[in-house]
């Protein structure tokens, strides 16, 4: 049975965003992608005008299964300080995903003619989960806003580092199938990310102590 309405416009992007990872976005033309999805050009470009627009609902698309994979970090742990450390092991864990490393580097790619499309990509992934990272510490560790925000950025900068570059460059491979959260302690050197989060949230939290007489959390 042919694919109509929403159906269809589901698999064309399916099929888009493994064609822009496979050839990238200057090589994958909408009739290779209406080829490969198996419906008429008509029908592609109903659902989006122009391959820009396509690439834009990839994007979108990416932040919705990226979101449903991370969660928030209240959903890894109930004792706070070690649901950071596991939120932030699983972002490193996804980021290893081809499909994951393989999109930032298009979108890498694609900033100097695409930069808003960039721009979005960059939020998907790590805006998004740094802003999900600091309300969980303004709401268990008794930061203000700024700081919690600050906080967030400087753990997962330092979280990604040195593995992301290295996956960006190609010198450590990547993953072809989804990580399963189950295997979180085997992919990810938790202890590291422990050892992070007290240089990183120790001092904001003593220093906020001071200030306020209300540390929530032994973070």
């Amino acid at each position: 049975m042919a694919r109509r309405g929403e159906a269809l416009r589901e698999h064309i992007l399916d099929t888009a965003k493994l064609a822009f990872l496979e050839d990238g976005f200057e090589r994958t033309s909408m009739d290779a992608i209406a080829a490969r999805a198996e419906t008429s050009k008509r029908s592609l470009y109903a659902h989006f005008p122009t391959k820009d627009a396509l690439f834009l609902a990839v994007v979108e698309r990416i932040r919705a299964l990226f979101g449903e994979r991370m969660r928030t970090p209240t959903q890894y742990a109930d004792e706070p300080a070690e649901a950071v450390v596991r939120y932030c092991g699983r972002f490193v864990q996804l980021l290893r995903w081809s499909s994951v490393a393989r999109m930032l580097r298009l979108g890498i790619a694609e900033a100097d003619r695409l930069p808003d499309l960039a721009a979005g990509l960059y939020d998907v992934l790590f805006g998004t989960t740094a802003r999900d990272l600091a309300a969980h510490l303004e709401t268990t560790s008794g930061l203000a806003t700024g700081e919690a925000e600050v906080a967030a950025t400087e753990l997962i900068g330092l979280v990604v580092h040195p593995m992301l570059p290295r996956l960006l460059f190609g010198i450590d491979p990547v993953v072809d199938e989804v990580p399963e959260e189950e295997r979180l302690m085997a992919d990810v050197d938790l202890d590291r990310i422990r050892r992070l989060c007290r240089i990183v949230l120790q001092p904001s939290a003593a220093a906020n102590q001071l200030t306020s007489g209300n540390c929530r959390s032994e973070l």
